[in-house]
């Protein structure tokens, strides 16, 4: 429908004239923009649902996770929302990777006898038109945003259909915030209800943007996340793919930035083994899978011996590395491993979740950045849990150092257990908040959509 005739029908009530304006241009931009996305590699998938032909199924509660890791915060406040009437859950993501963890919780819904039923779909481009039609559709009486997914489409349709919204887990970064602070009296316009900050710091970030009464100061719920995925060993699917014992070194969420360093990395271990006679195995899972023939070919250039998990059909051989294609198996991996890097540390990109390797009993190698984890403190360095390093050579070093030897796991856990147990309760308070939120929500008023 031409915009121009519907102009009003997409702006926010009550928006001033510079808003107005700002919004309409949104509008005409990613109208321009979409039919460009079909053809894109990470967004022609579900692009029906992108572009809300296939429109989302009617929920009580909507939660927006950006990509893996939020989907899994996401799985951790459904586990701990306990609701005495039944609750539809709509789960949306932006990434395929999120979205296979998405059905996963499906799944687990599906089979647990609870009130609780999850949906899944690809969050709508934030056209202000396609939010608005997912809005009309799904109805929430409540929308949840993890982290820090601020987009100006979706919570401008959430205000002007009257729909709360909350931010959990959330966390801004000083620069975000700059950015944000270019216009402020357009995010004062789009606040959330509520924001849950992880952080004293990111809590003062979130209120100089919005206000510092809608702020809280609320536990990480990855805290909460380390106490529910205990590993079990005796139940490990990749156990039949690896020698009794594997010298086995992970490699985890690797990132393009890096992948230099690291194949580097990887050639420094080869070469050790070459010395000593030992034969590792590494597990390389890249962050993005579309990643997998670029690490194809640095292998193939360094002249190492590759082979993709996907086509592994038995037991793998000694020295080889493994370049992972499946999903859903990094923590099994980490289970089974001596030793374990985490990625996004090596080049400025505040780094990837250490949290996992940790709690499999690993003390995880990370490089210098990991701007994202400030908010653990570095009290977790201090006591050695995570092991952090200036560059790849001395990640190399310690990666063959620590591989030398079985972990004590059991002591790495104890250890985690007592840094995390009195930061953890995220979840609970999430939920408690998210159920006060339900209690007093209307459903959207037919006039407003």
């Amino acid at each position: 429908m031409p915009i121009q005739d519907h102009k009003t029908a997409l702006l926010p009530r009550d928006s001033g004239l510079a808003i107005s304006l700002a919004f309409l241009v949104y509008e005409l931009a990613w109208q321009a923009l979409t039919p460009f996305l079909r053809g894109h590699q990470r967004l022609r998938q579900g692009f029906e649902q992108r572009t809300v032909r296939v429109v989302p199924a009617p929920a009580d509660l909507w939660i927006q996770a950006a990509s893996v890791g939020e989907a899994y915060l996401a799985q951790e406040i459904i586990r701990s929302l306990h609701s005495p009437i039944p609750l539809r859950i709509l789960l949306t993501t932006g990434t395929s990777q999120g979205m296979e963890v998405a059905e996963t919780i499906m799944k687990e819904q599906e089979a647990t006898d609870n009130q609780l039923t999850v949906s899944a779909a690809y969050l709508p481009f934030d056209r202000p038109s396609l939010m608005r039609k997912a809005l009309t559709a799904v109805r929430p009486r409540l929308m949840i945003l993890l982290e820090s997914e601020l987009w100006p489409g979706l919570l401008g349709a959430c205000r002007r259909q009257q729909i709360p919204v909350l931010l959990v887990n959330g966390r801004i970064k000083a620069a975000s915030l700059n950015h944000y602070l270019f216009w402020p009296s357009l995010w004062r316009f789009l606040a959330p209800s509520c924001i849950l900050a992880i952080s004293e710091d990111d809590g003062a970030r979130f209120a100089a943007l919005f206000g510092q009464e809608r702020v809280e100061i609320v536990a990480n719920i990855k805290f909460d996340r380390i106490a529910s995925q205990r590993p079990v060993l005796t139940a490990n699917p990749l156990l039949n793919l690896f020698p009794p014992d594997p010298r086995l070194i992970v490699l985890a969420s690797i990132r393009q930035e890096e992948e230099i360093v690291v194949g580097k990395m990887i050639a420094a271990i080869h070469e050790a083994d070459r010395q000593t006679g030992q034969q590792t195995i590494i597990a390389l899972f890249p962050r993005h899978m579309h990643r997998l023939a670029t690490w194809e070919n640095i292998l193939d250039g360094l002249n190492l011996p590759w082979q993709r998990r996907s086509l592994l059909t038995g037991v793998v051989a000694a020295g080889s590395i493994l370049l992972w294609d499946c999903m859903g198996e990094l923590l099994p991996a980490c289970q089974l491993a001596r030793a374990a890097f985490v990625g996004g540390s090596l080049a400025p990109l505040g780094g990837q979740n250490f949290l996992e390797p940790l709690s499999c009993g690993l003390r995880p190698v990370i490089g210098p950045s990991w701007s994202n984890f400030f908010w653990i403190g570095g009290d977790i360095m201090d006591q050695g849990l995570v092991m952090q390093v200036n560059n790849w050579q001395e990640a190399a070093q310690e990666l063959i150092r620590q591989s030398a030897s079985r972990p004590n796991r059991e002591q790495t856990r104890q250890q985690l257990d007592d840094f995390v147990k009195h930061r953890q309760g995220g979840a609970r308070k999430t939920c408690a908040v998210i159920n006060s939120f339900l209690s007093s929500a209307k459903q959207p008023d037919q006039n407003q959509l």
